[in-house]
């Protein structure tokens, strides 16, 4: 299978998990059943200056996230560090977090949730 760029799907959220701006995700597969069941999102994701997706939670799951792109203010379970590009980070399931752009530049951002 060859997805092309201007093939994937692109949603636009407000206020993500109560974060503040919009955020951008590519879908770079398109859930579960192209994850054979594995996971549920595998997508770059961008955010703004300023903008955050707000600290939840993951039950029965991870997510791993690749700074890409930009500086991270990550929130690991009430840990609060800075990420670079280059940085990964895994929130474990029964694990919370949430990642603030604190940088001049866009935060780009690979995310990956798999299923426990």
């Amino acid at each position: 299978m060859i997805r092309r760029s201007e093939e994937r799907n692109v949603e636009t959220k407000a206020n993500l998990f109560c974060g503040l701006g919009e955020v951008t995700v590519r879908h770079l597969l398109n859930g579960p059943d192209e994850m054979y069941g594995k996971g549920r999102v595998f997508a770059h994701t961008t955010l703004a200056p300023g903008s955050s997706i707000g600290f939840h939670m993951h039950e029965n799951e991870c997510e791993v996230y690749y700074i890409y792109r930009g500086t991270a203010e990550f929130d690991d379970n009430g840990e609060v560090t800075v990420l670079y590009a280059g940085d990964v980070a895994v929130t474990r399931a029964g694990e919370g977090h949430g990642i603030n752009n604190i940088g001049v530049e866009s935060l780009e951002i690979i995310a990956l949730i798999l299923y426990r």
